[in-house]
């Protein structure tokens, strides 16, 4: 069973506008690289239940930082046609010089001679997170949409909810 989460956020007030969700089983088996159609159904079931249109999407997870160029945000971010970039806890491809500890601090992610992301420092002295940029973004506008989505924790403010929501749907459905 697949569970996913959609926040639609006032990234300037922190206010939740809608969220929407929706579980299903998934039939495509796990094959690294290839989340996206494992996941992505699901995904989009989700947001094809919101009211309102987000300007931007944050996934979780890599952009055009992926083997194929195509991470789960690149994917769903031009499945829906809208903005989005990725932001993942751990590095899938490329390499990057040490970031600063700063929160704010980043350095380029590069792959293949070209950049596909950065490595970014949200909070000071806390591990960075690899910021990509999905459908529509650079690298820049990615980064600058993680920067302004952070609030005290690692991670941004939708990702974070997003993350707690489903943890506790998936706790409701399977009763445990």
């Amino acid at each position: 069973m697949f569970y996913a989460c959609v926040v639609v956020m006032n990234i300037r007030t922190g206010e939740i506008i809608e969220t929407t969700h929706h579980h299903d089983r998934v039939t495509f088996p796990y094959i690294p690289g290839l989340l996206s159609f494992r996941e992505g159904p699901v995904v989009v079931c989700a947001f094809e239940k919101l009211t309102v249109t987000p300007d931007v999407v944050i996934f979780d997870g890599q952009g055009i930082a992926h083997p194929r160029g195509l991470g789960l945000a690149a994917h769903l971010g031009l499945i829906l046609d809208l903005p989005s970039a990725g932001c993942a806890k751990s590095r899938l491809v490329g390499e990057h010089e040490p970031v600063e500890w700063e929160k704010g601090s980043s350095t380029p992610l590069m792959y293949e001679e070209r950049q596909v992301g950065v490595v970014l420092r949200t909070r000071t002295g806390v591990k960075p997170v690899f910021v990509s940029p999905g459908h529509r973004l650079d690298c820049q506008g990615a980064e600058n949409l993680i920067l302004s989505a952070v609030g005290k924790y690692r991670l941004p403010e939708p990702i974070r909810y997003a993350h707690n929501r489903v943890n506790a749907l998936r706790r409701e459905i399977s009763g445990t």
